[in-house]
């Protein structure tokens, strides 16, 4: 009997062996894939990719952003001692995305909320921002399904 159970123990711990081996070679093998989304969308304002909401900036803001397909939204603070603000923005679209600009004034009011859409007309926006309360702005770019470059830019104006 004692024959009976080594046997027995040893065909348990063989196999409790070879699971232990063929499970993470299963896990590897059924967690990659080929269909892995490489679609990006990037902001950059004078010269600095944002990569999260923490930047500042005085004076004119000269921007650009790209993407192939990707989504993202970020924002950034802006210096303007005027109580409106210039804007422009144009994009080159080659597939459907959206392109919006959210600006708020220095109290937290919506003093621009445009959006561009891309492969339609116009696929450029300019103009003055509605009166807002002069200090520290916020930018908000989102960028949805976005394929295609633009660039966009805004300065004080009264």
């Amino acid at each position: 009997m004692v024959v009976n159970g080594n046997k027995q123990l040893n065909m348990s711990f063989s196999h409790i062996w070879k699971l232990t081996l063929l499970l993470p070679v299963f896990i590897f093998l059924f967690s990659c894939s080929d269909d892995d989304d490489d679609s990006f969308a990037r902001v950059s304002v004078n010269g600095t990719v944002l990569f999260e909401d923490v930047s500042d900036f005085n004076g004119d803001i000269d921007a650009s952003f790209t993407g192939n397909g990707g989504s993202v939204t970020r924002s950034f603070k802006w210096n303007n001692n005027l109580n409106r603000a210039d804007y422009n923005a144009d994009i080159t679209a080659t597939a459907a995305g959206s392109f919006q600009m959210i600006v708020s004034d220095a109290e937290g009011t919506v003093v621009l909320d445009k959006t561009i859409l891309g492969n339609q007309e116009p696929d450029s926006i300019d103009g003055v921002t509605a009166a807002g309360s002069p200090g520290i702005w916020t930018v908000t770019i989102v960028l949805v399904d976005f394929s295609g470059d633009g660039s966009f830019s805004l300065s004080e104006g009264d």
